[in-house]
């Protein structure tokens, strides 16, 4: 028996890099590590998709399976590992729509298609909770069995992250598909396939010595303004993408959808949302604005409410736990880290780069992203329109 050639941890992880890039065949790859079997390969690359790159470093020989590695590794590197491969599944698990007790199978295997090329379908389904023989299934019958309606509705649920009622999504069957159907078919689809809006339960944040003030729902789901500084809404998002969780607190004008303040902190404390409120109401009129958030303690605190008042604000609030009472904000924040994060690549990212993929997005949104609401302007020549 001839013997085995020994390639180092740097060789495989070169392998694999070239391997997820594209550009290079099988061949390619082992003409230039002189690699005489496509099965180390295919090891190395399966073993990184599953979240096991410890294995890399293992010499010839018998490889360890997860959490069982050589005597001599310190509990660090065990941490490590162990890390990596939870890391993976977060990834993973993120993808998945949030409160959906039951997975629609579209959405596994569009997702499992998605990630399949830098993890296994094994190590995916074993996250999602599936067989991997139901994922094979699923993906085999296709949308097949739906009609044309039922793919439709289900369509519009996933583009808007399954947030909007039957009636919204009524609405947009007539829009997008020139479709008028009775609300109840509509309301029988989403029950059918498990397509109802959830309500996101906020976390609660709550900060020693501050007096809370809860205020009314003025704004009552109503989201549309005839005048810029009429209606304003706001609200925090975490950014969990650099070396250090961010928090982006944004105020938007309903009349344009314009973001009008913004900013970037690295913690969600009264002054992040104190210092965007200042930043909104320079230069502005706000005398009868309704200012609307949801009753995080940043907003019912007495130093958030005193400003809003001394500029003739009235404060409107959701009611507890209800996401849609503020959905036009949430849903802003949501495609930013969607289109920014979600979409992209997010690995070894740092704070700075987080920020200025933040500050770049909200810049392309105001100045030239089309809007339908707004007869397909951006929201800045709306309001440039209309003055």
């Amino acid at each position: 028996m001839g013997k085995k050639n020994a390639y180092s941890e740097e060789v495989k992880m070169a392998v694999i890099e070239m391997k997820l890039s594209g550009e290079y065949s099988n061949r390619e790859i082992m003409d230039k590590f002189g690699i005489t079997n496509v099965t180390q390969v295919k090891r190395w690359m399966q073993w990184y998709r599953e979240g096991q790159k410890y294995r890399l470093a293992q010499g010839i020989g018998k490889q360890y399976s997860y959490g069982k590695g050589p005597e001599e590794l310190s509990d660090m590197e065990k941490l490590k590992r162990e890390n990596e491969y939870l890391k993976a599944q977060l990834e993973i698990l993120k993808k998945v729509p949030r409160n959906r007790e039951e997975l629609v199978p579209e959405a596994v295997v569009t997702l499992v298609e998605k990630l399949k090329e830098k993890y296994s379908v094994t190590f995916l389904c074993r996250c999602l909770g599936i067989p991997k023989s139901t994922y094979y299934r699923w993906r085999n019958q296709g949308p097949k069995g739906k009609t044309e309606l039922e793919i439709q509705i289900t369509e519009i649920c996933k583009r808007h992250k399954f947030l909007i009622g039957h009636r919204t999504v009524k609405a947009w069957l007539l829009r997008d598909y020139k479709r008028k159907v009775n609300r109840n078919t509509v309301q029988r689809i989403m029950q059918k396939y498990n397509l109802q809006c959830q309500v996101k339960p906020k976390r609660k944040n709550n900060i020693a010595g501050e007096i809370k003030i809860v205020v009314p729902n003025h704004l009552n789901r109503n989201f549309t303004s005839s005048k810029p500084n009429e209606k304003w809404v706001t609200d925090i998002t975490y950014l969990p993408f650099g070396q250090s969780m961010l928090y982006l607190s944004t105020i938007m004008d309903l009349f344009n959808n314009e973001i009008i303040a913004y900013r970037i902190s690295t913690s969600q404390d009264v002054s992040l949302v104190v210092n965007t409120l200042k930043d909104a109401v320079e230069g502005r009129d706000t005398s009868g604005l309704i200012l609307h958030s949801d009753q995080g303690a940043q907003y019912t605190s007495h130093s958030f409410q005193r400003i809003a008042k001394e500029k003739g604000i009235t404060t409107s609030m959701s009611r507890k736990g209800n996401c849609l009472d503020n959905a036009v904000i949430e849903s802003f924040h949501s495609t930013i880290k969607s289109e920014e994060f979600y979409s992209q690549g997010r690995e070894f990212l740092t704070n700075s780069i987080v920020i200025e993929r933040v500050e770049k997005f909200i810049n392309h949104y105001n100045q030239t992203r089309l809007q339908a609401k707004l007869n397909y302007l951006s929201p800045i020549e709306f309001r440039e329109q209309a003055a």
